[in-house]
C-alpha cells in the first residue's frame, strides 16, 4: 500500500529519457540535462552550508536561482531551497 499516492509535491524531478530530466518547482517547469543536474546540485549544496544559510537567514531570506544554462530564475525561499536539496539527494541516491 502506497501512504503517499496521492500527494503531490511542490519540487519533484522526473526522468523522461536517458539523461534529460523534468524539474517542477510549484507550477514551473524545467527540462534539465544531466550536466545541468549536476551542477544544480553543486549550486543548492554550497547554498545549503551552515555559513551560507546563516549569511542568506541574515540578509535578505530568499535565493534567485538561475537553472539550466540560465535559461530560468527561480525564488527560492529558505524551506523550498531546502526541499530542493532532498530532491535532488533522492534523485542521485537512486543511481
Amino acid at each position: 500500500m502506497e501512504i503517499l499516492h496521492d500527494v503531490t509535491f511542490n519540487i519533484q524531478i522526473t526522468k523522461h529519457t536517458f539523461c534529460n530530466y523534468q524539474l517542477k518547482i510549484d507550477d514551473k517547469v524545467m527540462s534539465l540535462t544531466f550536466p545541468q543536474l549536476l551542477q544544480l546540485r553543486n549550486k543548492v549544496q554550497a547554498l545549503t552550508s551552515l555559513d551560507s544559510l546563516e549569511n542568506i537567514i541574515q540578509n535578505e531570506n530568499f535565493v534567485l536561482l538561475f537553472i539550466a544554462d540560465r535559461k530560468h530564475l527561480v525564488f527560492l525561499d529558505i524551506p523550498k531551497l531546502i526541499d530542493l536539496k532532498e530532491e535532488l539527494g533522492y534523485c542521485f541516491s537512486e543511481f
